[in-house]
């Protein structure tokens, strides 16, 4: 193999010297075939390698709560695919997740494949920014995209199903819009070419508003690159005049849209109205930029620590963080040397990366909000992008006194550095995903929901009291949404969910279905008489060893009937439930909502008598671990 004089990797050609000035000049088609098959290479690896980490993966925390919403929404207008969803609006990201759900429910297969797809939208939507930034650079553009497609920043998201589905289409349609922004800025295509430019960015532009409000950075992001892309062309007069002149019509197009998505997503979207703090906001961006944003640049986190119900936290090591920060002051340097301009093209990409922190970690930033929070690395994957972005740019910038970089003589030994420094970062790259990988795959969710399935269906057709997912599955503050009930209810063999059963079967931690049974918290006094007399003909009121606060109860009950019928069951204060009882000697179980001191039993069914022995008011558990 060989170096280009920008440090890309070409292949050796035997019998042939190698003369960079022959390959500019008389080999610039080959040249450029040669580095499209390059980033085809490097994007083919890296989907190799998120299609084995989603192999690896399975559902996670709020997949389920999403999943939940859509399998128990009564409708599907507006009201759901406009609800607000931790703060945030994505009609398009609830579409998947409904249609996923109903061809394959809680079938990992289906949001695995989306999340694959979307990686290599993305990625190829990169690849076409940074050719289109960078037309003339070669090592710097392969650099710029393997810098995108392996940094620990971007991976963390993508795995996680319900982050993907915001983030991946935000990636895309960033990195579309604004190569399609320098095309127009850049070369001013006329006709119908530029009508495709401008139509096509703007719907990439509302693609990733459906699936992420944080789609609206786009626009800036967009004129700041176009700015950037054209500063050194002496055909421009006013730098700003000539941005917004030459791609007026996508301007105006991509205003209305942000204005009107954003007064959308401002009377929609719903926050938690609790305790902000500017000091813990302030520590959380430099959590993340310290602890997640700088080791990228040497590789890492390389260990992750995972603890349920959160994601998997980067822990970088002190030295890996110093060296991250070396990595950093290094690239500055030689680049502001190498490249006119290069310093406010970093100035750019440092202000993204901290000011998109700035409103989420403002958001999170309370006293029950662990700075770990910053590194998950969640946050990140625009980050990525923007710095891929503006390894583009600097790449394309010209070298002092000259015009282009293109016709700039790198130093060979330079190149060669560079060419194996980002041989190294994706090395360090790879150990990182992988352990992320390990500690991601270490989640119950997965276990739970393999021994669930099963779970519903061996009980299919018969009848389950609802109950929360553990608390390491789903936590227990997105009730309803963490009911077996609503994350099950799409799968075709299931028992039914409902008020009684005469056999109680509960999940157990690691959804296997297991025997149930129902604490002691009040005893029910037999009714008077007995099977063979039956005393209880009409309303009775069966006494209770001690007063219920107002919560829905599982009661316990044996009986005999002298027939089969319906009986109401009740508390004070509750509905009564309408049970069927079978003739003979049987017991049943059965969930109420109310307080007091009584049971309130009445035979419905014409002629029907019964019997009840002692009987249990409590809470449905593990049969093993009843007293």
């Amino acid at each position: 193999m060989n170096l280009d004089a920008e440090g890309s990797c070409l292949p050796e050609t035997r019998g042939a010297v190698y003369r960079p000035d022959a390959v500019r000049d008389n080999a610039g088609m080959l040249d450029a075939r040669k580095i499209t098959a390059l980033a085809a290479a490097l994007i083919v690896a890296q989907t190799i390698v998120r299609a084995w980490l989603v192999i690896r993966g399975d559902f996670y925390g709020d997949d389920l709560l999403l999943i939940a919403q859509a399998s128990s929404h009564d409708g599907l207008g507006w009201s759901f695919f406009g609800q607000s969803h931790d703060g945030h609006l994505m009609p398009g990201a609830y579409l998947v997740v409904v249609v996923s759900t109903y061809i394959a429910p809680l079938q990992w297969w289906l949001p695995a494949a989306t999340l694959v797809v979307g990686q290599v939208l993305a990625s190829l939507a990169v690849w076409r920014a940074i050719r289109i930034i960078a037309p003339n650079a070669r090592g710097g553009a392969l650099a710029a995209l393997a810098f995108y497609l392996f940094v620990p920043m971007t991976v963390t998201s993508f795995v996680w199903w319900a982050a993907g589905l915001n983030t991946l289409p935000f990636q895309a349609a960033l990195a579309w819009v604004v190569g399609s922004t320098v095309v127009l800025v850049r070369d001013e295509p006329t006709g119908p070419r530029r009508t495709r430019l401008v139509v096509g960015a703007v719907a990439a532009f509302v693609v990733g508003l459906l699936f992420f409000e944080k789609s609206l950075v786009i626009l800036p992001v967009a004129l700041v690159v176009a700015l950037l892309a054209v500063r050194h062309d002496r055909r421009v007069g006013s730098l700003l005049t000539a941005v917004f002149s030459r791609a007026k019509e996508l301007w105006a197009a991509m205003g209305v849209v942000f204005v009107a998505w954003a007064v959308l997503f401002f009377t929609t979207s719903t926050t938690d109205d609790g305790e902000r703090s500017a000091s813990q906001m302030a520590e959380l961006v430099w959590r993340s930029v310290n602890n997640a944003i700088v080791p990228s640049f040497a590789g890492g986190p390389w260990v992750w620590e995972l603890w349920p119900p959160a994601p998997p936290m980067g822990l970088a090591p002190v030295w890996m963080i110093v060296v991250g920060w070396l990595v950093i002051a290094a690239l500055v340097v030689t680049t502001v040397r190498a490249r006119r301009g290069a310093a406010i093209v970093w100035v750019f990409a440092a202000v993204y990366a901290v000011g998109v922190q700035i409103p989420v970690m403002w958001l999170r930033s309370s006293e029950n909000t662990a700075l770990e929070l910053a590194q998950t690395l969640r946050y990140l994957p625009d980050t990525a992008l923007v710095f891929a972005l503006a390894f583009a740019l600097i790449a394309a910038a010209p070298v002092p006194g000259g015009s282009h970089a293109a016709k700039a003589e790198p130093d060979r030994r330079l190149s060669i550095a560079g060419a194996a420094g980002c041989g190294l970062l994706v090395l360090s790259a790879m150990v990182g995903t992988s352990s992320f990988s390990q500690s991601w795959s270490e989640g119950p969710t997965g276990d739970y929901l393999t021994n669930a399935r099963q779970a519903m269906k061996d009980n299919a057709g018969r009848v389950m009291f609802d109950q929360a997912v553990p608390i390491e599955v789903l936590h227990p503050v997105t009730y309803p949404n963490n009911q077996i009930s609503r994350i099950f209810g799409r799968l075709h063999d299931r028992p039914d969910f409902g008020g009684y059963t005469d056999r109680l079967v509960v999940l157990a931690p690691d959804g296997r279905a297991v025997p149930g049974a129902v604490t002691r918290s009040r005893t029910i006094a037999p009714s008077r008489g007995t099977c063979r007399n039956p005393g209880i003909a009409g309303p009775q009121r069966l006494r209770l060893d001690g007063p219920l606060f107002n919560i829905q109860w599982t009661i316990q009950l044996s009986y005999c009937a002298n027939i089969g019928g319906d009986v109401e069951v009740g508390l004070e204060g509750g509905q009564p439930l309408r049970i069927t009882v079978e003739p003979g000697l049987h017991a049943v179980y059965l969930q109420v909502s109310g307080q007091g001191d009584r049971l309130r039993i009445r035979p419905v069914t014409p002629g029907l008598r019964l019997h009840t022995g002692e009987g249990r008011v409590g809470l449905p558990v593990i049969a093993d671990l009843a007293p």
